[in-house]
């Protein structure tokens, strides 16, 4: 029996070997399907049975080749079979774990720094599909598919935009090695373009892209109003007004109307706050959910006359406040007193710092106790004008102009006054003379007045002199017409006696 059985061994052994999978079968499996790229999964599907068939058939060739049944030539042919069909399913693997990768933004968050700085702080989260759902779709459970690492995409390089695709924040892109699925990430970019939507912009994988645009989500955990002015500081002069405007942005879960607050201006100090849009006056201001950024304006008025409060050309520095308005409330009256920059901090409400300087501003009174002159055809006018500065501020380069009739001349002294001091009186003497043969009648001459402030120009009303010359009269003729009359009237008397003696 054991003779027969050793006869038997190789028979069977090579019935084995006839019935195997040909090589040729082996690889006519792992048929390429062209609509393989188009269903990835199904691709897959394809990849993964044939590499199964060609891994259990170069299984079955080692086994042959062991006992010396095959020859190496076909053993190496099978482990090349193997080796293509495992490329090919680590491909059709890799390129439906690819396609699986999504980046989502979880979070944008909208907050400012203690630095004054606009801040962006985003949370990203790996959303891919290519996990447990795809394992038990595909049916994968091997070293292979763990090793490749389908919960995690690798290399995600991000960006903020702008609307013109500009980058906008610092660091321009910030890269993540890797996120794993479930184990979302934040990344905090400094704004160099204060903007409430953003586009962000994600490169990731193999160089899958996305880009959505955000509405940037306020960081409503400070619950306060973030107060911005462009024209923090600006010049008046007195009795002149000025416009503040000022940006308005709610960061605030709790309260949505604030009221608006001026603190540390002089009380002569005129101040309201209005709409930037329709100029109306507020107090307060509401946000919504549509609008949780509002744009309003100081307007500030100085009286024409300082009462000692407001120093001329110095810098006084107030604080504008936005207080929730049960806040306001507890603190009642905040103009009665003088708030330091720690206390107002200490009230953890929205502030801001803005400064206003007064220039005073000169202003030029002319006096005259004469505008009306008689004279002779040969004879000139001599008066005088008082130049008296009525303003704030000091005159400099005071001049007195004449606008004459044509041939006359003129003398004014001084001509220029360099400086007149607030409230000073200085004279300035004029003489004006007209040409030979003048006819008689009037003649005016207007006076112009000029000085600089601040290097503004300031000017007086004009005054008009009115000069009359009056006709040369004949003496001789003068006398003959009164001794002429006279006479006719000594005549009369004496033909009048005449009569009554008769």
């Amino acid at each position: 029996m054991n003779r027969w059985s050793n006869r038997l061994w190789p028979v069977i052994l090579i019935a084995l070997a006839l019935t195997a999978p040909d090589p040729a079968n082996g690889q006519a499996a792992s048929f390429f399907n062209q609509r393989d790229d188009q269903y990835r999964l199904l691709g897959l599907k394809r990849a993964k049975e044939a590499y199964e068939v060609a891994r259990e058939d170069y299984q079955r060739q080692q086994e042959l080749f062991s006992r010396q049944l095959i020859s190496s030539t076909e053993l190496e042919q099978a482990r090349r079979l193997f080796s293509d069909a495992e490329v090919n399913y680590q491909q059709s693997l890799l390129a439906v774990l690819f396609e699986e990768q999504y980046i989502s933004v979880t979070e944008a968050v909208k907050y400012q720094a203690d630095d004054g700085r606009k801040h962006v702080r985003l949370t990203l989260a790996n959303t891919s599909g290519g996990t447990e759902e795809f394992r038990q779709l595909v049916n994968i459970e091997d070293d292979l598919f763990r090793s490749l690492q389908p919960d995690v995409t690798h290399n995600i390089y991000v960006s903020l935009l702008n609307d013109d695709n500009a980058i906008i924040s610092r660091p321009y892109e910030a890269k993540i090695d890797q996120l794993r699925f479930g184990e979302p990430r934040q990344l905090d970019f400094t704004l160099l373009q204060d903007l409430d939507a953003v586009t962000v912009f994600l490169v990731y994988g193999n160089g899958s892209q996305r880009s959505m645009k955000i509405f940037l989500e306020k960081d409503a955990s400070v619950n306060r109003v973030l107060v911005q002015s462009e024209q923090f500081s600006q010049e008046v002069e007195l009795g002149e007004s000025a416009d503040f405007d000022l940006t308005l942005e709610l960061f605030s879960g709790l309260d949505n109307t604030f009221s608006l607050e001026v603190v540390n201006l002089p009380k002569t100090i005129n101040r309201y706050f209005t709409d930037s849009s329709g100029g109306a006056r507020l107090s307060q201001v509401k946000f919504t959910e549509s609008g949780r950024s509002k744009r309003a304006a100081l307007k500030i008025t100085l009286p024409d006359r300082t009462a000692g409060d407001v120093a001329m050309d110095g810098a006084i520095p107030f604080y504008v406040l936005v207080l929730p308005r049960e806040k306001a409330r507890q603190l009642a009256d905040l103009t009665s007193r003088q708030w330091t920059e720690a206390e107002l901090e200490a009230l953890d409400v929205g502030m801001v710092k803005l400064e206003l300087i007064p220039r005073g501003r000169g202003e030029l009174l002319v006096r005259s106790p004469q505008l009306y002159h008689s004279i002779k055809a040969d004879e000139s006018v001599s008066m005088f004008v008082d130049i008296v500065n009525e303003g704030s501020r000091r005159l400099d380069n005071t001049e007195v102009r004449a606008d004459l009739p044509l041939g006359w001349t003129r003398e004014i002294s001084p001509m220029s006054i360099p400086i007149i001091a607030i409230g000073e009186e200085t004279r300035v003497n004029l003489r004006f003379t007209p040409p030979p043969e003048v006819a008689p009648g009037k003649y005016e001459v207007r006076l112009r007045t000029s000085a600089t402030s601040n290097n503004q120009p300031v000017n007086a009303l004009d005054k008009t002199v009115t000069i009359e010359i009056r006709p040369d009269t004949n003496v001789l003729g003068t006398i003959a017409i009164v001794l002429a009359l006279i006479g006719l009237v000594g005549g009369i008397v004496v033909y009048g006696i005449r009569l009554s003696r008769r």
